[in-house]
């Protein structure tokens, strides 16, 4: 991944002496500034003037000193910063990193020095503690943070509150009142709020966790307005807290000094903003992999949602299913198949010391079927137990090599303490010495990880599509609901792809495990695979739900053997948090866009006004007059038009949009 410098950067702003007691940090489009009080150790966040977080304390609780109000400040330097970095697969093919930057130097009474380190983007604010190398400190530990979000307000805010420390990170984002946040709430990322000036909304998250927990928001201790953030202990704590202060993170200096993370605030004028935003990955660090040519985006066949429904004796866990899977894959142009829980001995979703994740069970012969896909240009993706995986991560990652996998699916690992952030980067580190691509589910929420790590190339963290399967959560307020809230942050591995629609009424008293329904329309199923990122994205239904009865493509079908999975351009054209989306995609010099509406139907009309000057053809696809059908229209249109699109309760629609010199003909391959 290479990042290249577009401006003189790296430009000193200004020297502070120690008696200034304010500093002053400002995007560079000059709309978003953080203030900070180095006297009182607060900072403050403003967008356009106006305040969105009011005067918050900043520190850290060490066992060997305290960060924060107090200490002697002493300077700061200031830098700008204005370069892109190529995203290896994702929302868009560069990301901007241009922002005002100024590190503030502190010393406590004991001698104890300290910095934070305070960014402006265009697209928000974030910042951080450092502890520089200094004499006689080498280790520490961090028992907990002193950082809050005040908000001068009673926001409206969207949020997932987990309520422990240990959970797969899958819950709704509901709406809750900033003074219904409590102090023994457990958000995770991102607490996504509005303001009230017109639509501005904000977003509070991280980036860039190393050798540190990752976060959780509570509510402020003294009940005021805001949030504070919580840290997780580490899992080889002494669990009677009781009688002993946890510690969350334990610190070895290394001789490289010590960063927390970033406290990332996302800044936007409109939800969707932050939907089409890369702050969090930017914040991170940059890719650790130098040759990356091998990570690819992918759609790919599953077995497990579908619960290995084929049309075949004997369909489950063997060779011939596996083949069958391929043989699907290579007729719908899909890239992979993924084999889920089950093939290897003693697969399970607990540890089992006894399992073995480097050989398949005897009714899996591996080489034979890894040699079937090979002929047929498929890739084949392993499920395996995180536990399992770290028990045997070097035989394991060499034998998956040998057997020429493209990637794993990594499951189970439901926390976020610093013991578990550590073991992601060492998977991730040695699965890429391998060239072996990662899915990791029960995952906490994305935090940059895929910028340092790109085989990282998406995750779960989201509740998707899985519980079609077994509850009535999955609604279309729900999946209109992600978009602005979980997916902000990065990839999610949501499922796409059930083509088995019921509507909500009759999904409540059919619902079943083998061949699942989903309770939204084919409309919005096939909207998902525009509207939502995923490099790694799967066709989650069993192959016969892709067919009509007479064996041509069921609607819908073709367009998502069609529609790429990374993009160059990513851009949200309307839309609000739990109502409806409208997304636009570009690749090369073909958009697609995708709607989805929660349960109202509803007929919007898109601008167009982000095309160039060229006419286009236009193919549309969008709900029929029943839930598993699509209507289908051409136009042409350019710039100055709209697009019409009316979606049905629950539904949604696509359009495939190319330059009219050969966009009719491009798109009557993509959508016969």
């Amino acid at each position: 991944m290479s990042r290249y410098l577009l401006a003189a950067s790296l430009i000193a702003l200004s020297a502070a002496t120690a008696h200034a007691e304010t500093v002053t940090v400002a995007s560079p489009d000059g709309r978003n500034i953080v203030t900070v009080d180095s006297d009182k150790l607060t900072y403050a966040v403003s967008r356009d003037g106006k305040a969105v977080i009011d005067p918050s304390p900043l520190g850290l609780n060490l066992d060997i000193a305290s960060v924060g109000a107090g200490a002697q400040y002493t300077n700061h330097t200031g830098i700008e910063v204005n370069e892109t970095w190529d995203i290896v697969v994702g929302k868009a093919d560069t990301a901007p990193d241009h922002y005002n930057q100024s590190d503030l130097a502190f010393t406590t009474d004991k001698g104890f020095k300290f910095d934070i380190i305070v960014r402006a983007y265009n697209e928000g604010i974030a910042f951080r503690y450092a502890v520089p190398e200094q004499p006689g400190v080498s280790d520490f530990k961090v028992m907990n943070e002193a950082t809050q979000f005040n908000f001068p307000k009673d926001y409206d805010c969207w949020g997932a509150n987990m309520g422990r420390f240990d959970s797969s990170f899958e819950a709704e984002y509901d709406q809750v009142k900033a003074s219904k946040i409590r102090n023994f709430n457990n958000y995770m990322a991102p607490l996504v709020c509005k303001t009230g000036d017109a639509q501005t909304t904000f977003a509070i998250a991280e980036s860039d966790v190393k050798d540190y927990p990752g976060f959780y928001l509570s509510g402020r201790g003294d009940a005021g307005l805001g949030v504070m953030v919580t840290l997780p202990p580490r899992f080889d704590n002494d669990r009677n807290f009781r009688f002993k202060q946890s510690v969350s993170a334990k610190v070895h200096m290394s001789g490289k000094g010590f960063q927390t993370p970033w406290r990332a605030v996302m800044l936007g004028d409109m939800p969707g903003d932050l939907t089409a935003s890369t702050l969090i990955p930017t914040l991170a660090t940059p890719s650790q992999i130098k040759d990356t040519s091998w990570i690819r985006p992918a759609k790919t066949s599953w077995d497990w949602w579908n619960d290995w429904a084929l049309d075949m004796p004997n369909a489950g866990i063997n060779t011939e299913t596996y083949k069958a899977f391929v043989d699907f894959s290579k007729e719908m142009k899909l890239d992979d198949i993924l084999i889920d829980e089950g093939w290897s001995v003693g697969s399970d979703i607990e540890p089992n010391p006894a399992a073995d994740v480097t050989k398949a069970k005897p009714v899996v012969d591996m080489p034979e079927l890894l040699a079937y896909a090979k002929s047929k240009g498929v890739g084949v993706w392993l499920w395996v137990q995180w536990q399992q995986l770290d028990n045997q991560m070097d035989a394991a990652l060499t034998q998956y090599e040998a057997w020429g996998v493209k990637g794993i699916k990594v499951d189970f690992m439901n926390r976020n303490d610093q013991e578990m952030v550590d073991w992601y980067h060492k998977v991730l580190e040695k699965a890429a010495a391998h060239h072996i691509m990662v899915d990791l589910h029960g995952a906490y929420p994305p935090n940059g990880l895929a910028r340092t790590w790109p085989n990282y190339i998406t995750q779960e963290g989201v509740l998707g599509a899985e519980n079609n399967k077994w509850s009535a959560r999955i609604t279309a307020t729900h999946n209109v609901t992600l978009p602005f809230t979980r997916m902000i942050l990065g990839p999610m591995d949501y499922t796409p792809g059930g083509f088995r629609s019921l509507t909500p009424a009759d999904f409540r008293t059919q619902q079943r495990y083998h061949a699942p329904f989903v309770q939204t329309t084919r409309g919005q199923a096939v909207a998902m695979y525009v509207v939502y990122d995923s490099p790694f994205q799967m066709v989650s239904d069993s192959p016969d739900a892709y067919k009509n009865a007479d064996g041509t493509w069921a609607d819908g079908a073709e367009f998502i053997q069609q529609v790429p999975t990374s993009w160059d351009e990513t851009r949200v054209l309307a839309g609000d948090i739990g109502q409806y989306i409208v997304t636009a995609r570009r690749k090369g010099n073909t958009w697609y866009i995708g709607a989805m509406t929660n349960e109202d139907g509803r007929t919007i009309e898109v601008p167009l006004s982000f095309l160039g000057q060229d006419e286009y053809s236009v193919h549309v696809r969008q709900d029929s007059a029943d839930v598993n059908h699509l209507t289908a229209s051409d136009i042409t249109v350019d710039a100055g038009k709209s697009l019409t699109l009316t979606l049905a309760p629950s539904g949604g629609a696509v359009a495939v949009i190319a330059p009219n010199a050969k966009g009719k003909k491009k798109i009557k391959a993509v959508m016969k």
